[in-house]
């Protein structure tokens, strides 16, 4: 037999078990190829040197069949982003050579920087498949360079909301649609760019899957997709069941709303029996004045994430994952907000503090396989403006990693993302390269991890100068008050500290700030340490 008769699946219509793998790995395989497009192609930093992007494979109502390994956030959201879009949308308007555009968190997508291209695959005029991506943006308007003001209280003060629509109609792109865009953003060349790079790179995607479906047939395809979400859901049941049976309830604490020092309650109650799992975040907060509220749709994907991190993190990723699994919540609230709440930062927030709550929740009832809290959050820094030497504006937009919490059996990692995010750094020659920029200190923050047997990560420090021009600098970063707890008698990790060295002076900043910045001033920014488990010994 030869490797092209091995691609092609067995003519019936049920799934062998080697047909499956070889189903599974051919569309895992095009979901990779369409990121790695997308990366390769994109003109900002923020894409195509941290990745901060995400791709997947669908069925024509929406539902997931495979996904790229890139960011647990975008993955666990985008499902729900992109059948509510083709819901709102309509399907049955959908053409060949159409593609649609949004960034609608109210839909389930996270915040206006992450826009999601979505491309429709037709074979003739029947709709086979959906290839989509979303990318985080460096810029879609707003009142701050960056679009990840802190401070905006209602979601206009963020910038350009699209709801779904054609980007490209029948294969012509619209113009007046890019346009109207274009002129509401700071750094226009860059979002051109980018958006060209997501739609191309879900034309190759598209390709490919037209090339499967003529090895296949569509026919097969179709049974191919519906084995893949039945066997996830198989998995699932399997690694939920080999949990112990239990219920837990835990509260941990946000400790700014963007506008002001407060505590907000997230609460989680995880109840697990057999291979089934409730949970339920009904009892959280309701809905803050600041933009840390985040949509229902982050909130799912933080349990999705979570039941890999405990159960099985080999799971496969389609619609199968959360067949078994009921996640509650209530809209207006913190993790469930409603028009015209800001969202902005409830995802590089408000999300690692869901995870948090779970793993604490999970804890109650399945210790020895939880770890201790991470830095708690994906400390983004955005500095933007107009540099007066190229007359354009520039907007910087990265998150920093932080000390990973031990684990049962080990020690956390160093200056690492943990949980909903895993991007990239920005390279100091990149960042000096693109931007009025100077990294005066990129280092590990050595000794804030929590002490214990196993000690949690390290936090790490990143120091920035502007060099030329003004700027406006945006810090949302968490654990500033308390660091991370440990568990089963580990030390918390060290807190985050945030520093602004301007006109001779040096002074620490609240967790969440706004900056004017001239020449000359200095940001840094230590993240927290992980928490450590057990006592030392």
């Amino acid at each position: 037999m030869t490797v092209q008769e091995l691609l092609v699946p067995a003519p019936t219509q049920t799934l062998n078990a080697v047909d499956l793998e070889i189903a599974r790995n051919r569309l895992e395989s095009i979901a990779e190829e369409v990121g790695m497009a997308l990366i390769r192609t994109a003109y900002s930093p923020n894409i195509k040197d941290r990745r901060d992007c995400s791709a997947g494979l669908y069925r024509p109502n929406g539902q997931l069949i495979a996904q790229a390994e890139h960011i647990p956030l975008h993955l666990g959201l985008m499902p729900t982003l992109i059948r509510r879009a083709l819901e709102e949308f309509g399907a049955d308007r959908l053409r060949p050579g159409d593609v649609l555009i949004t960034n609608n968190p109210y839909l389930g997508g996270s915040h206006l920087p992450d826009t999601c291209v979505i491309t429709p695959v037709f074979r003739g005029q029947e709709l086979l498949a959906v290839v989509a991506n979303m990318a985080h943006h460096v810029d879609v308007g707003g009142i701050t360079p960056g679009s990840m003001a802190t401070h905006a209280t209602e979601i206009f003060q963020e910038g350009l909301r699209i709801p779904p629509i054609r980007l490209i109609s029948e294969g012509e792109m619209c113009e007046d649609i890019l346009a109207l865009m274009l002129t509401n953003v700071r750094t226009a060349d860059k979002t051109r760019g980018d958006l060209m790079a997501q739609v191309s790179a879900n034309r190759l995607g598209a390709r490919r899957v037209l090339e499967l479906v003529e090895d296949w047939g569509s026919g097969h395809f179709s049974a191919a997709t519906d084995a893949l979400i039945e066997y996830a859901e198989r998995r699932t049941r399997a690694a939920l069941a080999s949990l112990p049976d239990g219920r837990g309830r835990f509260v941990d604490y946000l400790e700014h709303d963007g506008v002001r020092k407060i505590q907000i309650p997230i609460i989680a109650t995880v109840e697990k029996v057999g291979d089934e799992l409730r949970v339920d975040l009904s009892e959280t907060a309701d809905q803050v004045r600041g933009a840390m509220n985040c949509s229902y749709a982050v909130a799912e994907a933080c349990v999705a994430y979570v039941v890999k991190l405990l159960a099985d993190p080999t799971l496969p990723s389609n619609a199968g994952l959360m067949a078994p699994i009921t996640v509650t919540t209530r809209p207006g609230s913190l993790v469930s907000a409603v028009f015209p709440a800001p969202v902005a930062n409830g995802n590089t927030q408000t999300s690692q503090r869901i995870v948090d709550v779970l793993l604490g929740a999970f804890h109650a009832f399945a210790p020895g396989i939880v770890p201790a809290a991470s830095s708690g959050s994906m400390s983004i820094l955005t500095v933007g403006g107009q540099d007066d030497v190229t007359g354009r504006y520039f907007s910087y937009v990265e998150t920093y990693g932080g000390g990973q919490g031990a684990l049962p059996s080990q020690a956390g990692a160093d200056a690492t993302h943990t949980h909903m995010t895993n991007t990239r750094n920005t390279p100091c020659e990149v960042i000096e390269r693109e931007y009025p920029l100077r990294v005066e200190r990129y280092a590990v923050a050595r000794g804030t991890g929590g002490n214990g047997r196993h000690r949690g990560g390290d936090g790490l420090i990143r120091e920035l100068t502007l060099t030329r021009g003004r700027a406006t600098a945006v810090v949302a970063t968490a654990r500033v008050a308390e660091g991370p707890w440990g568990l089963e008698g580990g030390s918390p990790g060290r807190p985050a500290v945030v520093r602004l060295a301007a006109d001779g002076e040096v002074r620490e900043l609240e967790a969440m700030s706004t900056s004017e910045l001239a020449p000359g001033d200095s940001l840094s920014i230590q993240t927290a340490g992980g928490g450590g488990y057990e006592p030392a010994l």
